[in-house]
């Protein structure tokens, strides 16, 4: 077993059963000129996420981790694009409207891509998920369950939207989780905060907290 200095309480994970999780980490939310920026957010905040999840991703395929990058995005004929989630956006910026890096939240489009610094790759998972939460109509419980992974160490964006859904619904089939809190970011950064020490109230009533720093530090050391 490996730990991890934590909140509320050390988090502890056996690497085998261990998965990293990277949440949506996507061109069209990070990059300018993306999705993101021509909502009005500064995608500057979110790029804070990127040097802590490089290096937590690299550490985490040396130890041999099971690696899962998601993205949001809906087929090309938006099948699977509920109405009231395509018509939440004003005419213009809605899912599959033209946008400066392609369609807007269609798979196979640039802005869909994942970012460079953090591509995949060969062996590791790429999850195509329609909603916020990596659960909802896709195949990754299957395939956690089928690795025997017991622990997800869970980074991406946003922190209080697609990550926390993501935690939260792993909780509730019987994951234990840690939220990497600077691997994760927010345009918001009051959210960010917010939606970490409600992982970790109450006892962890969510799942844990930790640094980047401190789940390398756990991953790099002897067991």
């Amino acid at each position: 077993m490996r730990h991890a200095a934590a909140l509320p309480s050390a988090f502890s994970f056996h690497p085998a059963a261990t998965a990293l999780v990277i949440i949506d980490m996507q061109r069209d939310f990070l990059e300018p000129g993306g999705f993101g920026a021509a909502l009005g957010n500064d995608v500057s905040l979110l790029s804070r996420a990127i040097g802590p999840c490089r290096a937590l991703l690299d550490a985490a395929r040396a130890a041999g981790l099971l690696v899962i990058h998601t993205r949001e995005g809906h087929r090309p004929d938006l099948s699977d694009c509920p109405p009231a989630k395509r018509l939440r956006a004003p005419p213009g910026l809605r899912i599959g409207d033209p946008g400066p890096m392609g369609r807007i939240l269609i798979r196979g489009e640039a802005g869909h891509e994942i970012i460079p610094t953090l591509a995949p790759i060969p062996g590791e998972v790429v999850l195509d998920k329609p909603g916020k939460g990596a659960f909802c109509e896709t195949d990754l419980d299957l395939i956690l369950r089928n690795r025997g992974i017991a622990a997800l160490l869970i980074a991406g964006v946003t922190t209080e939207v697609c990550v926390s859904t993501t935690l939260r619904e792993a909780n509730d089939r019987g994951y234990r989780c840690a939220a990497i809190s600077d691997a994760c970011a927010s345009y918001f950064p009051a959210f960010h905060d917010a939606a970490l020490a409600m992982i970790h109230a109450q006892g962890g009533i969510f799942g844990w907290v930790a640094t980047s720093a401190a789940t390398i530090t756990a991953l790099e050391s002897a067991p």
